[in-house]
């Protein structure tokens, strides 16, 4: 019995000491978005594949989101990983490979009018608190339009979504 108070002990304490070091690793994380002039410096230097993806993201019709992760469409089966749920393994792979050039994490699209494709520049959080940094192409100029990122993320929360303009069409858009 002794042999087995011991066991349960020394798994508490390297439970206990697993939940602390992630706790620690957690907290030390970077959770601070980028800097607005480094993610427009990436967009422009990469601006042909960011055209390539939003091409890519308005034709396939029933995208809805795209990561490493797999393939969520407008089909009501969920998200999957091709070749499961139909989507094109090819297509897939190109996605990624356009994606992993800029060093997006992700990309989406609406299904509505007018059209929008987004691509994930940068998350941070967890659960219900996570915030992003997306750069969205979008058919008609966006309300809420701050003039400055960086200037955004010192003002008080809670925040609404904000669009920043970039070039054209193109805005970043932050949630944080």
């Amino acid at each position: 019995m002794n042999k087995s108070r011991t066991w349960v002990q020394r798994s508490i304490v390297l439970f206990l000491s697993f939940v602390a070091l992630a706790g620690v690793f957690l907290l030390f994380l970077p959770n601070s978005p980028p800097k607005e002039e480094s993610v427009i410096r990436n967009f422009n230097s990469h601006r042909p594949a960011y055209e390539h993806l939003r091409a890519m993201l308005l034709s396939d019709d029933q995208l809805l989101r795209i990561a490493d992760w797999g393939v969520e469409t407008a089909h009501p089966e969920g998200i999957h990983h091709p070749p499961e749920g139909g989507f094109p393994v090819a297509r897939f792979q190109e996605y990624l490979s356009v994606l992993n050039e800029v060093g997006a994490k992700g990309a989406s699209t609406s299904r509505e009018h007018p059209k929008e494709a987004c691509v994930l520049v940068w998350a941070a959080g967890w659960a219900g608190d996570t915030r992003h940094v997306q750069i969205c192409w979008l058919e008609h100029e966006p309300g809420s339009q701050v003039a400055s990122l960086d200037a955004f993320y010192q003002t008080p929360k809670p925040r609404r979504p904000v669009f920043r303009h970039i070039d054209g069409n193109w805005y970043l858009w932050a949630d944080w």
